[in-house]
């Protein structure tokens, strides 16, 4: 049992890591955006595009591979993604004008959307379900951490080396994490479940009519239509409307992500596993909570004045980051492990076509009309509305047990 628990740990800690790479790539964009947009003369809806494009084309190839996955071994499909998007982030050095950034940002959602359609199911199958918020907790700690170490790195590189820079760090230690998978022992699917459901959780044609997945997934599409907004928008909302510099927006910025993230992820995965059993939809619960709590806050960070608005991101930023581990077991456990892999990739096409696919490309387009100020209402107004369907979905939850 002890050497069955130091595998499944050491399986977690090569996916995380990587995981957290797979953030810094996308964040490096977000905190260097200012250089590009001088570079090549963009306007605020090119710059937003960008993301909103490379999630398309990340949100269509999920579902191609998933099914795949779900039939063939996991370890291989990720590490072959991993692969991939390494070798396109060393391709940032050729590129010259908007449209090359545009086409190889895109080829990056291909290579991210098998790990992150994939990975999850892999980490979910490493322990019982009573841990399993923790465990999900401890793989989607990449989500600050990646995020803010992409700030960090880009806004400490991109002003004294170029935008170019940043990209080259993360995609060596990429190749090498992407080969490590390879010697990891693979988990038995849905070895550790123990939910029960009154619907049919087993079959592809029963997911269109399983209320717990669709509650869970419309939830998170809100919620990721406020996180993708602020995590594109918030750098430049600091330097171009509330006066700091670049690098010290990015600093800030980045510091909030990575310690709120950790605490969040980690509270989120624990008070989830706490109120299994107790709560009806504890994870449902959890996650909806902490939406509605972060809804004032955040209106107070952005609309009431700069002595609230510090403090007012650090509370906010927490509250909308505790439902990342708890809102994921949400959909994991909606289904069934024989077609999990596909019902998350179809989870993650819903939630990125209406979260931050549409998001940093409307709010830069509200900036460009009006401000950037006036663009945050967007996440303020998807924080409620995601806070709303969880409550609701909890009804639908599957009967969750400890075993």
């Amino acid at each position: 049992m002890r050497s069955e628990r130091f595998t499944a740990g050491i399986a977690l800690v090569v996916l995380t890591s990587l995981n957290i790479l797979n953030y810094v790539d996308r964040s490096v964009l977000f905190a260097v955006q200012p250089l590009v947009q001088d570079e090549f003369k963009l306007s605020n809806t090119q710059l937003g595009l960008l993301t909103s494009v490379f999630l398309i084309c990340y949100m269509i190839a999920a579902p191609l591979v998933a099914p795949f996955a779900d039939r063939h071994s996991r370890k291989w499909i990720i590490a072959l993604g991993g692969i991939f998007w390494s070798l396109l982030t060393l391709l940032t050095a050729f590129t010259h004008n908007y449209w090359e950034l545009l086409i190889r940002h895109t080829l990056v959602g291909v290579g991210e959307a098998t790990f992150v359609t994939i990975a999850p199911t892999f980490a979910a199958d490493l322990a019982p379900l009573a841990r399993r918020g923790r465990i999900l907790g401890v793989f989607y700690l990449a989500i600050p951490v990646g995020t803010a170490a992409g700030f960090l790195l880009g806004g400490w590189l991109g002003p004294r080396y170029g935008w170019r820079v940043p990209f080259y760090a993360a995609a060596v230690p990429g190749f090498v994490l992407s080969l490590a998978v390879l010697f990891l022992k693979e988990p038995v699917r849905g070895r550790y479940d123990t939910v029960h459901a009154n619907v049919d959780r087993s079959t592809l044609r029963s997911l269109t009519a399983n209320p717990a997945f669709w509650t869970a997934t419309a939830g998170m599409a809100a919620m990721t239509f406020a996180l993708g907004g602020v995590q594109v928008w918030m750098p430049t909302f600091l330097s171009r409307a509330r006066g700091f510099s670049l690098e010290a927006a990015n600093a800030v910025f980045g510091k909030i992500i990575v310690v709120d993230g950790i605490l969040a992820s980690l509270a989120g995965g624990w008070l989830g596993d706490r109120l299994l059993g107790r709560v009806r939809g504890s994870y449902y619960f959890v996650s909806a909570a902490s939406m509605a709590i972060g809804v004032p806050i955040m209106a107070l960070a952005i609309y009431g004045g700069d002595r609230f608005l510090i403090p007012g991101m650090w509370i906010a930023s927490f509250f909308l980051l505790v439902n990342t581990a708890p809102l994921n077991a949400a959909v994991v456990n909606a289904v069934a492990p024989s077609i999990r892999v596909t019902a998350l990739a179809f989870n993650m096409f819903v939630i990125h076509l209406l979260g931050d696919v549409p998001s940093p490309t409307l709010m830069g387009a509200i900036a460009d009309r009006s401000s950037l100020t006036a663009a945050f209402a967007c996440p303020v107004v998807a924080m409620a509305v995601s806070s709303a369907i969880l409550f609701y979905g909890r009804r639908h939850a599957p009967r969750e047990t400890r075993g």
